[in-house]
Protein backbone atom coordinates (compact mmCIF):
# COMPACT_ATOMS: atom_id res chain seq x y z
CA UNK A 1 0.00 0.00 0.00
CA UNK A 2 1.36 3.42 -0.96
CA UNK A 3 1.92 6.04 1.70
CA UNK A 4 1.84 9.35 -0.21
CA UNK A 5 3.46 12.60 0.76
CA UNK A 6 0.99 15.38 1.50
CA UNK A 7 1.54 19.07 0.76
CA UNK A 8 -0.60 22.10 1.51
CA UNK A 9 -0.93 24.65 -1.26
CA UNK A 10 -3.20 27.37 -2.59
CA UNK A 11 -4.61 28.33 -5.97
CA UNK A 12 -3.55 31.88 -6.79
CA UNK A 13 -6.98 32.59 -8.27
CA UNK A 14 -7.48 34.71 -5.14
CA UNK A 15 -4.79 37.02 -6.52
CA UNK A 16 -6.43 37.51 -9.93
CA UNK A 17 -6.47 41.19 -10.95
CA UNK A 18 -4.67 42.04 -7.69
CA UNK A 19 -1.24 40.47 -7.23
CA UNK A 20 -0.47 39.43 -10.77
CA UNK A 21 3.33 39.22 -11.08
CA UNK A 22 4.88 35.93 -9.87
CA UNK A 23 6.98 37.67 -7.23
CA UNK A 24 3.89 39.53 -5.97
CA UNK A 25 1.68 36.49 -5.46
CA UNK A 26 4.61 34.41 -4.23
CA UNK A 27 5.31 36.91 -1.43
CA UNK A 28 1.64 37.05 -0.46
CA UNK A 29 1.47 33.25 -0.37
CA UNK A 30 4.64 33.02 1.72
CA UNK A 31 3.16 35.50 4.18
CA UNK A 32 0.14 33.21 4.50
CA UNK A 33 2.46 30.40 5.61
CA UNK A 34 2.43 28.40 2.37
CA UNK A 35 5.14 27.37 -0.07
CA UNK A 36 3.24 25.62 -2.85
CA UNK A 37 1.00 27.33 -5.36
CA UNK A 38 -1.41 26.23 -8.03
CA UNK A 39 -0.96 28.86 -10.72
CA UNK A 40 -4.30 29.73 -12.28
CA UNK A 41 -4.41 30.63 -15.94
CA UNK A 42 -6.61 33.58 -14.91
CA UNK A 43 -3.72 35.04 -12.95
CA UNK A 44 -1.91 36.02 -16.12
CA UNK A 45 -0.61 32.76 -17.60
CA UNK A 46 -3.25 31.78 -20.16
CA UNK A 47 -1.71 30.60 -23.47
CA UNK A 48 -4.44 32.05 -25.69
CA UNK A 49 -4.49 35.45 -24.01
CA UNK A 50 -0.79 35.90 -23.28
CA UNK A 51 1.06 34.03 -26.01
CA UNK A 52 4.26 31.96 -26.17
CA UNK A 53 6.82 34.76 -25.73
CA UNK A 54 5.11 36.12 -22.63
CA UNK A 55 4.81 32.63 -21.12
CA UNK A 56 8.52 32.02 -21.65
CA UNK A 57 9.23 35.22 -19.71
CA UNK A 58 6.63 34.24 -17.10
CA UNK A 59 8.47 30.97 -16.48
CA UNK A 60 11.69 32.86 -15.83
CA UNK A 61 9.86 35.15 -13.39
CA UNK A 62 8.42 32.11 -11.59
CA UNK A 63 11.90 30.66 -11.17
CA UNK A 64 13.23 33.98 -9.89
CA UNK A 65 10.33 34.30 -7.46
CA UNK A 66 11.07 30.83 -6.11
CA UNK A 67 14.69 31.82 -5.51
CA UNK A 68 13.58 34.90 -3.55
CA UNK A 69 10.63 33.44 -1.59
CA UNK A 70 10.94 29.65 -1.59
CA UNK A 71 7.44 29.38 -3.09
CA UNK A 72 7.18 26.70 -5.78
CA UNK A 73 4.56 26.23 -8.46
CA UNK A 74 3.24 22.74 -7.80
CA UNK A 75 0.65 22.79 -10.58
CA UNK A 76 -0.80 24.95 -13.29
CA UNK A 77 -4.58 25.04 -13.55
CA UNK A 78 -7.23 26.25 -15.95
CA UNK A 79 -9.43 29.17 -14.92
CA UNK A 80 -12.76 30.80 -15.59
CA UNK A 81 -11.85 31.77 -19.15
CA UNK A 82 -11.81 28.21 -20.45
CA UNK A 83 -14.47 26.96 -18.04
CA UNK A 84 -17.06 29.28 -19.63
CA UNK A 85 -17.00 27.51 -23.02
CA UNK A 86 -17.69 24.10 -24.56
CA UNK A 87 -13.93 23.94 -25.09
CA UNK A 88 -12.54 20.48 -25.65
CA UNK A 89 -16.05 19.07 -26.21
CA UNK A 90 -17.08 21.78 -28.64
CA UNK A 91 -19.49 20.87 -31.43
CA UNK A 92 -16.95 22.18 -33.97
CA UNK A 93 -13.84 20.05 -34.50
CA UNK A 94 -11.73 23.13 -35.23
CA UNK A 95 -12.39 24.51 -31.77
CA UNK A 96 -11.63 21.15 -30.15
CA UNK A 97 -8.31 21.02 -31.99
CA UNK A 98 -7.51 24.60 -30.94
CA UNK A 99 -8.15 23.80 -27.29
CA UNK A 100 -5.97 20.70 -27.43
CA UNK A 101 -3.09 22.05 -29.48
CA UNK A 102 -3.09 25.76 -28.62
CA UNK A 103 -4.20 25.69 -24.99
CA UNK A 104 -3.73 22.37 -23.20
CA UNK A 105 -0.45 21.34 -24.80
CA UNK A 106 1.18 24.77 -24.30
CA UNK A 107 0.00 24.67 -20.68
CA UNK A 108 1.59 21.24 -20.26
CA UNK A 109 4.81 22.55 -21.80
CA UNK A 110 4.78 25.59 -19.53
CA UNK A 111 4.13 23.40 -16.50
CA UNK A 112 7.06 21.19 -17.44
CA UNK A 113 9.33 24.23 -17.75
CA UNK A 114 8.66 25.24 -14.13
CA UNK A 115 8.67 21.64 -12.84
CA UNK A 116 4.93 21.51 -12.21
CA UNK A 117 1.96 19.30 -12.91
CA UNK A 118 -1.24 20.33 -14.67
CA UNK A 119 -4.91 20.25 -13.81
CA UNK A 120 -7.84 21.59 -15.76
CA UNK A 121 -11.48 21.57 -16.65
CA UNK A 122 -12.26 23.02 -20.07
CA UNK A 123 -15.06 21.05 -21.69
CA UNK A 124 -18.83 20.71 -21.64
CA UNK A 125 -21.44 18.93 -23.74
CA UNK A 126 -24.15 21.08 -25.29
CA UNK A 127 -27.79 20.27 -24.56
CA UNK A 128 -28.34 19.15 -28.15
CA UNK A 129 -25.52 16.65 -27.66
CA UNK A 130 -27.04 15.36 -24.42
CA UNK A 131 -30.42 14.89 -26.10
CA UNK A 132 -29.03 12.44 -28.68
CA UNK A 133 -27.46 9.24 -27.23
CA UNK A 134 -25.55 8.43 -30.42
CA UNK A 135 -24.20 11.97 -30.67
CA UNK A 136 -23.30 11.94 -26.99
CA UNK A 137 -21.41 8.65 -27.37
CA UNK A 138 -19.42 10.10 -30.26
CA UNK A 139 -18.67 13.30 -28.34
CA UNK A 140 -17.66 11.41 -25.20
CA UNK A 141 -15.37 9.03 -27.11
CA UNK A 142 -13.83 11.98 -28.94
CA UNK A 143 -13.16 13.63 -25.59
CA UNK A 144 -11.50 10.46 -24.30
CA UNK A 145 -9.28 10.32 -27.40
CA UNK A 146 -8.24 13.95 -27.03
CA UNK A 147 -7.51 13.53 -23.32
CA UNK A 148 -5.49 10.39 -24.08
CA UNK A 149 -3.56 12.39 -26.68
CA UNK A 150 -2.84 15.00 -24.01
CA UNK A 151 -1.82 12.36 -21.46
CA UNK A 152 0.72 10.86 -23.86
CA UNK A 153 2.03 14.31 -24.84
CA UNK A 154 2.37 15.41 -21.23
CA UNK A 155 4.27 12.27 -20.29
CA UNK A 156 6.67 12.85 -23.17
CA UNK A 157 7.04 16.53 -22.24
CA UNK A 158 7.81 15.70 -18.62
CA UNK A 159 4.66 17.31 -17.25
CA UNK A 160 3.41 15.04 -14.48
CA UNK A 161 0.99 14.50 -13.02
CA UNK A 162 -1.96 15.79 -15.00
CA UNK A 163 -5.64 15.51 -14.22
CA UNK A 164 -9.13 16.68 -15.12
CA UNK A 165 -11.42 18.13 -12.46
CA UNK A 166 -14.60 16.33 -11.41
CA UNK A 167 -17.79 18.34 -11.76
CA UNK A 168 -21.44 18.02 -10.73
CA UNK A 169 -23.86 18.09 -13.65
CA UNK A 170 -24.59 15.86 -16.68
CA UNK A 171 -22.99 18.15 -19.27
CA UNK A 172 -19.65 18.20 -17.41
CA UNK A 173 -18.14 14.73 -17.20
CA UNK A 174 -16.76 13.27 -15.02
CA UNK A 175 -19.51 14.06 -12.54
CA UNK A 176 -20.21 10.69 -10.91
CA UNK A 177 -17.84 8.38 -9.03
CA UNK A 178 -18.36 5.50 -11.44
CA UNK A 179 -18.06 7.84 -14.42
CA UNK A 180 -14.75 9.18 -13.10
CA UNK A 181 -13.38 5.66 -12.72
CA UNK A 182 -14.52 4.81 -16.23
CA UNK A 183 -12.82 7.90 -17.65
CA UNK A 184 -9.54 7.21 -15.86
CA UNK A 185 -9.53 3.61 -17.12
CA UNK A 186 -10.42 4.53 -20.71
CA UNK A 187 -7.69 7.17 -20.99
CA UNK A 188 -5.06 4.96 -19.39
CA UNK A 189 -5.91 2.12 -21.77
CA UNK A 190 -5.75 4.35 -24.83
CA UNK A 191 -2.74 6.46 -23.89
CA UNK A 192 -0.59 4.09 -21.85
CA UNK A 193 -0.12 7.12 -19.62
CA UNK A 194 -2.21 8.29 -16.67
CA UNK A 195 -4.61 11.18 -16.61
CA UNK A 196 -5.92 11.51 -13.08
CA UNK A 197 -8.72 13.63 -11.65
CA UNK A 198 -8.99 16.53 -9.25
CA UNK A 199 -11.52 15.97 -6.51
CA UNK A 200 -13.01 19.26 -5.29
CA UNK A 201 -14.65 19.15 -1.86
CA UNK A 202 -17.48 21.41 -3.05
CA UNK A 203 -18.22 19.72 -6.36
CA UNK A 204 -20.70 17.28 -4.88
CA UNK A 205 -23.33 19.98 -4.48
CA UNK A 206 -25.23 19.30 -7.70
CA UNK A 207 -25.50 15.57 -8.27
CA UNK A 208 -28.49 15.07 -5.95
CA UNK A 209 -30.52 17.31 -8.27
CA UNK A 210 -30.02 14.86 -11.14
CA UNK A 211 -31.07 11.51 -9.69
CA UNK A 212 -33.34 9.25 -11.71
CA UNK A 213 -37.02 9.12 -10.64
CA UNK A 214 -38.14 5.64 -9.60
CA UNK A 215 -41.46 4.23 -10.85
CA UNK A 216 -43.18 5.24 -7.63
CA UNK A 217 -41.70 8.73 -7.82
CA UNK A 218 -42.83 9.01 -11.45
CA UNK A 219 -46.38 8.12 -10.41
CA UNK A 220 -46.26 10.79 -7.72
CA UNK A 221 -44.95 13.42 -10.15
CA UNK A 222 -47.71 12.69 -12.66
CA UNK A 223 -50.41 12.83 -10.02
CA UNK A 224 -49.01 16.08 -8.67
CA UNK A 225 -49.07 17.51 -12.20
CA UNK A 226 -52.77 16.69 -12.50
CA UNK A 227 -53.33 18.42 -9.16
CA UNK A 228 -51.62 21.55 -10.48
CA UNK A 229 -48.27 21.32 -8.70
CA UNK A 230 -45.32 22.68 -10.73
CA UNK A 231 -42.59 20.23 -11.73
CA UNK A 232 -39.40 20.66 -9.71
CA UNK A 233 -37.80 17.26 -10.31
CA UNK A 234 -35.18 16.41 -12.95
CA UNK A 235 -36.55 14.14 -15.70
CA UNK A 236 -33.44 13.95 -17.87
CA UNK A 237 -34.11 13.82 -21.61
CA UNK A 238 -36.54 16.10 -23.44
CA UNK A 239 -38.49 13.01 -24.51
CA UNK A 240 -39.33 12.26 -20.87
CA UNK A 241 -40.47 15.84 -20.33
CA UNK A 242 -42.67 15.57 -23.43
CA UNK A 243 -44.38 12.47 -22.02
CA UNK A 244 -44.87 14.25 -18.72
CA UNK A 245 -46.31 17.35 -20.41
CA UNK A 246 -48.85 15.33 -22.41
CA UNK A 247 -49.96 13.13 -19.51
CA UNK A 248 -53.25 13.54 -17.70
CA UNK A 249 -52.39 11.96 -14.39
CA UNK A 250 -50.52 8.73 -13.70
CA UNK A 251 -51.26 5.64 -15.73
CA UNK A 252 -49.21 2.49 -16.23
CA UNK A 253 -48.41 3.13 -19.88
CA UNK A 254 -47.08 6.66 -19.30
CA UNK A 255 -45.03 5.59 -16.29
CA UNK A 256 -43.56 2.69 -18.28
CA UNK A 257 -42.82 4.92 -21.27
CA UNK A 258 -41.01 7.47 -19.10
CA UNK A 259 -38.91 4.76 -17.46
CA UNK A 260 -37.91 3.47 -20.90
CA UNK A 261 -36.79 6.96 -21.85
CA UNK A 262 -34.71 7.16 -18.67
CA UNK A 263 -33.07 3.88 -19.68
CA UNK A 264 -31.84 5.40 -22.96
CA UNK A 265 -29.97 8.23 -21.22
CA UNK A 266 -28.02 6.76 -18.28
CA UNK A 267 -25.39 9.50 -18.57
CA UNK A 268 -28.00 12.07 -17.52
CA UNK A 269 -28.47 10.63 -14.04
CA UNK A 270 -26.43 10.37 -10.85
CA UNK A 271 -26.82 8.36 -7.68
CA UNK A 272 -27.64 10.24 -4.51
CA UNK A 273 -24.34 9.00 -3.09
CA UNK A 274 -22.50 10.98 -5.79
CA UNK A 275 -23.30 14.06 -3.71
CA UNK A 276 -21.17 12.72 -0.85
CA UNK A 277 -17.76 14.41 -0.75
CA UNK A 278 -16.30 11.67 1.41
CA UNK A 279 -17.44 8.94 -0.97
CA UNK A 280 -15.47 10.66 -3.72
CA UNK A 281 -12.40 10.91 -1.51
CA UNK A 282 -12.58 7.34 -0.21
CA UNK A 283 -13.07 5.98 -3.74
CA UNK A 284 -10.75 8.26 -5.71
CA UNK A 285 -8.52 10.17 -3.31
CA UNK A 286 -5.59 8.04 -4.44
CA UNK A 287 -6.31 9.00 -8.08
CA UNK A 288 -6.33 12.73 -7.26
CA UNK A 289 -2.85 14.29 -7.12
CA UNK A 290 -4.59 17.63 -6.56
CA UNK A 291 -7.49 17.92 -4.14
CA UNK A 292 -9.23 21.29 -4.09
CA UNK A 293 -10.27 22.37 -0.62
CA UNK A 294 -13.22 24.67 -0.09
CA UNK A 295 -15.73 24.92 2.71
CA UNK A 296 -19.33 24.25 1.67
CA UNK A 297 -22.74 23.66 3.17
CA UNK A 298 -23.29 20.79 0.73
CA UNK A 299 -25.87 22.70 -1.28
CA UNK A 300 -23.66 25.09 -3.24
CA UNK A 301 -20.04 25.24 -4.35
CA UNK A 302 -19.29 28.68 -2.94
CA UNK A 303 -15.53 28.30 -2.34
CA UNK A 304 -15.83 29.53 1.21
CA UNK A 305 -12.81 29.88 3.51
CA UNK A 306 -12.28 27.70 6.58
CA UNK A 307 -13.06 30.37 9.13
CA UNK A 308 -14.87 29.52 12.38
CA UNK A 309 -18.07 31.05 11.03
CA UNK A 310 -17.97 29.05 7.79
CA UNK A 311 -16.81 25.87 9.54
CA UNK A 312 -19.77 26.01 11.92
CA UNK A 313 -22.14 25.62 8.97
CA UNK A 314 -19.82 23.63 6.72
CA UNK A 315 -19.55 19.90 6.08
CA UNK A 316 -15.84 19.75 5.23
CA UNK A 317 -13.78 18.63 8.22
CA UNK A 318 -10.04 18.19 8.04
CA UNK A 319 -10.02 14.89 9.94
CA UNK A 320 -12.70 13.36 7.73
CA UNK A 321 -10.99 14.49 4.53
CA UNK A 322 -7.68 12.90 5.51
CA UNK A 323 -9.23 9.66 6.77
CA UNK A 324 -11.23 9.33 3.54
CA UNK A 325 -8.05 9.76 1.47
CA UNK A 326 -6.35 7.10 3.58
CA UNK A 327 -9.28 4.78 2.91
CA UNK A 328 -8.73 5.21 -0.84
CA UNK A 329 -5.11 4.16 -0.44
CA UNK A 330 -6.11 1.03 1.48
CA UNK A 331 -7.81 -0.46 -1.57
CA UNK A 332 -6.04 -2.55 -4.18
CA UNK A 333 -6.36 -1.07 -7.64
CA UNK A 334 -7.07 -3.22 -10.69
CA UNK A 335 -4.40 -3.45 -13.38
CA UNK A 336 -6.50 -1.32 -15.74
CA UNK A 337 -6.12 1.67 -13.42
CA UNK A 338 -2.98 3.80 -13.23
CA UNK A 339 -0.61 3.72 -10.28
CA UNK A 340 -1.79 5.41 -7.11
CA UNK A 341 -0.40 8.91 -6.65
CA UNK A 342 2.85 9.26 -4.74
CA UNK A 343 2.06 12.84 -3.72
CA UNK A 344 -1.06 14.88 -3.11
CA UNK A 345 -1.25 18.65 -2.96
CA UNK A 346 -4.22 19.68 -0.85
CA UNK A 347 -4.96 22.97 -2.54
CA UNK A 348 -7.01 25.76 -1.03
CA UNK A 349 -9.27 27.26 -3.67
CA UNK A 350 -10.83 30.47 -2.39
CA UNK A 351 -12.14 33.00 -4.87
CA UNK A 352 -11.96 36.71 -4.03
CA UNK A 353 -14.90 38.83 -5.15
CA UNK A 354 -14.14 41.90 -7.23
CA UNK A 355 -15.63 44.12 -4.52
CA UNK A 356 -13.89 42.31 -1.67
CA UNK A 357 -11.49 44.25 0.52
CA UNK A 358 -7.94 42.92 0.12
CA UNK A 359 -7.07 42.99 3.81
CA UNK A 360 -10.22 41.08 4.81
CA UNK A 361 -9.76 38.53 2.05
CA UNK A 362 -6.18 37.84 3.11
CA UNK A 363 -7.19 37.58 6.76
CA UNK A 364 -9.73 34.87 5.87
CA UNK A 365 -7.05 33.06 3.88
CA UNK A 366 -4.63 33.25 6.82
CA UNK A 367 -7.24 31.76 9.15
CA UNK A 368 -7.90 29.06 6.56
CA UNK A 369 -4.21 28.17 6.38
CA UNK A 370 -4.00 28.04 10.18
CA UNK A 371 -6.93 25.59 10.21
CA UNK A 372 -5.26 23.20 7.76
CA UNK A 373 -1.81 23.54 9.32
CA UNK A 374 -3.29 21.86 12.41
CA UNK A 375 -3.39 18.70 10.32
CA UNK A 376 -0.40 19.25 8.02
CA UNK A 377 2.15 21.21 10.04
CA UNK A 378 4.95 20.29 7.62
CA UNK A 379 4.79 19.84 3.88
CA UNK A 380 5.85 16.44 2.57
CA UNK A 381 4.59 14.52 5.61
CA UNK A 382 3.53 10.94 4.94
CA UNK A 383 -0.20 10.35 5.03
CA UNK A 384 0.25 7.66 7.67
CA UNK A 385 2.06 10.16 9.92
CA UNK A 386 -0.73 12.69 9.49
CA UNK A 387 -3.39 10.08 10.27
CA UNK A 388 -1.42 8.99 13.32
CA UNK A 389 -1.60 12.53 14.70
CA UNK A 390 -5.38 12.71 14.45
CA UNK A 391 -7.39 12.29 17.61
Amino acid sequence: MKDPKIYLGIDNCFASKRWTEPEEWARVIKDLGLYYVEASADTECDPLYMGAEYLADWCEKVKAAKEKTGVSVANLYSGHGTYATLGLAHTDARVRARFLNDWLKPMAKTASTVGAGLGFFCHAFSDSTLQDPARYEFAYNTLISDLANLAAYSKEAGCTPIGVEQMYSPHQAPWTVDGAKEMIRAIYKKAGAPLYITVDTGHQSGQFRFTRPTEDETVTLLNEKKAGKPLERWLGPATAYALYDSADGANASTVSAMQKEFDKYPYMFAEKADSDTYRWLSNLGDMSPIIHLQQTNGVSSSHLPFTPECNAKGIIKGEKVLRAIAEAYSQKRDADMPEQCNEITLTLEMFTGMAAINRSALENLKITVEYWRRFIPNDGMKLSEIIGRLK
